[in-house]
C-alpha cells in the first residue's frame, strides 16, 4: 500500500477503506509518514470531504493509537462537554465543578489555544502551581476523590491526534467537519466517556461562522459519537461577540472565580453555563428533565458548594488551596491598565469578534506558533456587549497590556471593531439550537 495513492485517491474524490486509513494512522504512529504527508491529507479531506462511514474509521483508529482509560471504580456517570471554541469562553472551568458536585465525574481533557480562540489550558495555567500534565495516577485520583480534573491532552491518549491537530493549524484546514470530528472524538472516547455534551459556536467569533456549518458540525459528531455508543447530544450557541465581561488568560479565570463565588454573572454566560449543566445531568441520567437539571445545577452553584469543588480541584493538581481567598493576590497583573473609550455616543449593534479575540492574541495572550509562551496577564476586561448604550468617551474595555504601544494598538484594533449606532438593534439569543 503507497500513502501517495491513498491521498491521490481522496484527492480525487473517492471513499477511502478501512485498512487505508488505518495504514494511515499507523504511519503517523511509527513516523513513516511525513507531516507534509499529513498535509497532503489533510487538504485532500477539507477539498473533498469524509463519508460518515470513512469518519467513524478515522475516529476509530485514532483512538486504537493510544491507550483508553476505564472508570470502572467509579459509583457514577462519566460525562464531559466540549465545545469547539470561542472567544471569552471559560465555560468548561465554571461548568466541570458545577456538575461535579451534583453527582457526574468529569474528567475534561482540553486544549490551547488554537488561532482568534483562548485554550482552556492557557487560563488554568495562569494559576499558580496549576499541573495541566499530571500523571495518571493523580489525574484518576483527582477525578474520583473531587468529581472533576481539567487537563491537556496526555501523550498516551490519542497520541497521533495531536500530531495531525498541529499541522491543521499551520495548512488551514481546521474548518474540516471530518478532521473536526475525528479530532474531538478520538480525545473523549480514549477518556472512557458514558456521555458528552457539545457547545457548537457560531457566529464571526467562531470557526463555524454560519449555522449551515454549525449544524453539519454537530449532526456529524453526534452521529459518530452514537456508533461508539457514547449518550450525545449539541447545543448551538451565539459567538457573535466575547462570553462574557474578560478575554485574557488570568483575567477569564477571575471572572471564573467570581461567578462561582455568587459576585457577578454576565447573564448569557450564565444562560450557556445552566444549559450545558442541565443537558449534561440529563444525558448522565441523574435528572428526569432539563429543567430539574437547571435547577439542581443553581442549587449546586448558589450554595458555594461549586466553588469548593472549584477550589479542592485546583489545589489537587497543583494551585493553591484558597484560590477563592484574596484572588487577586494569586496571579500577576499587567503593567499597563487603560480604558478603550466610545469614539461617539451611540448602541454596540455590532461586535467583529475574531478581530478582538486576535487583539488578544497580538498583546500576548495567545500563540502566533505553536511554541510562543503566553503572557496570561494581558487581555481585556469590561468588555461591553451588543445593545449596550455608550456615551462618547466612555469605556468599550479596559485593556490590560505590558507596555504603552501595545495597549494603544489594542485600544485603536478594539476601537475598529464595535460598530454603534442610533437605533438599538435587536440580539440574538445566546442558545439557538438543541441537536440530539
Amino acid at each position: 500500500m503507497l500513502l501517495q495513492e491513498i491521498i491521490q485517491k481522496k484527492k480525487d474524490g473517492l471513499s477511502l477503506s478501512d485498512s487505508e486509513i488505518q495504514y494511515y494512522i499507523e504511519g503517523i504512529s511509527n513516523q513513516s509518514v511525513s507531516a507534509s504527508n499529513i498535509a497532503a491529507f489533510c487538504i485532500a479531506v477539507m477539498f473533498k470531504g469524509m463519508s460518515m462511514e470513512e469518519t467513524f474509521s478515522l475516529t476509530d483508529h485514532m483512538v486504537k493509537s493510544g491507550d483508553k482509560l476505564n472508570w470502572d471504580d467509579l459509583n457514577g456517570p462519566v460525562v464531559d462537554k466540549h465545545s469547539t471554541g470561542g472567544v471569552g469562553d471559560k465555560v468548561s472551568i465554571m461548568l466541570a465543578p458545577i456538575v461535579a458536585s451534583c453527582g457526574i465525574y468529569n474528567p475534561m481533557i482540553s486544549g490551547h489555544s488554537l488561532g482568534h480562540t483562548g485554550g482552556t489550558l492557557d487560563k488554568l495555567e495562569s494559576i499558580p502551581g496549576y499541573n495541566t500534565a499530571p500523571d495518571n495516577s493523580l489525574f484518576r485520583h483527582t477525578v474520583k476523590n473531587v468529581g472533576c480534573a481539567i487537563i491537556g491532552q496526555t501523550s498516551s491518549l490519542a497520541p497521533v491526534d495531536k500530531v495531525i491537530y498541529g499541522v491543521r493549524d499551520v495548512t488551514a484546514t481546521i474548518k474540516s467537519i471530518p478532521l473536526i470530528t475525528a479530532s474531538i472524538l478520538s480525545k473523549k472516547l480514549a477518556a472512557g466517556l458514558d456521555g458528552l455534551v457539545m457547545d457548537i459556536k457560531t457566529g464571526n467569533g467562531a470557526f463555524a461562522d454560519n449555522l449551515d456549518f454549525a449544524r453539519n458540525m454537530a449532526n456529524c459528531i453526534i452521529e459518530v459519537a452514537k456508533q461508539f455508543g457514547i449518550n450525545t447530544s449539541a447545543i448551538i450557541t451565539d459567538m457573535n461577540q466575547p462570553l462574557g465581561g474578560t478575554v485574557g488568560n488570568t483575567l477569564e479565570i477571575i471572572e471564573v472565580i467570581d461567578y462561582l463565588k455568587c459576585v457577578q454573572r454576565e447573564p448569557r454566560l450564565h444562560e450557556v453555563v445552566l444549559k450545558l449543566a442541565a443537558e449534561m445531568l440529563a444525558i448522565a441520567g441523574l435528572v428526569d428533565s432539563n429543567d430539574d437539571g437547571f435547577q439542581k445545577a443553581k442549587e449546586a452553584l448558589d450554595s458555594g458548594k461549586a466553588a469548593e469543588t472549584f477550589e479542592k480541584m485546583i489545589f489537587q493538581l497543583g494551585g493553591p488551596n484558597n484560590i477563592l481567598e484574596n484572588t487577586d493576590s494569586h496571579f500577576e497583573s499587567a503593567s499597563v491598565v487603560k480604558p478603550i473609550q466610545a469614539l461617539q455616543s451611540g448602541f454596540i449593534s455590532q461586535i467583529n469578534t475574531r478581530a478582538v479575540g486576535l487583539t488578544v492574541v497580538e498583546l500576548g495572550g495567545g500563540r502566533k506558533k505553536v511554541n510562543n509562551s503566553i503572557d496570561h496577564s494581558v487581555g481585556l476586561s469590561h468588555v461591553l456587549g451588543l445593545g449596550t448604550k455608550v456615551d462618547i468617551g466612555q469605556p468599550l474595555a479596559i485593556v490590560h497590556a505590558q507596555n504603552e504601544d501595545q495597549a494603544n494598538n489594542a485600544i485603536q484594533q478594539i476601537q475598529n471593531s464595535f460598530i454603534l449606532s442610533e437605533i438599538k438593534a435587536k440580539s440574538n439569543p445566546v442558545i439557538i439550537e438543541h441537536l440530539n
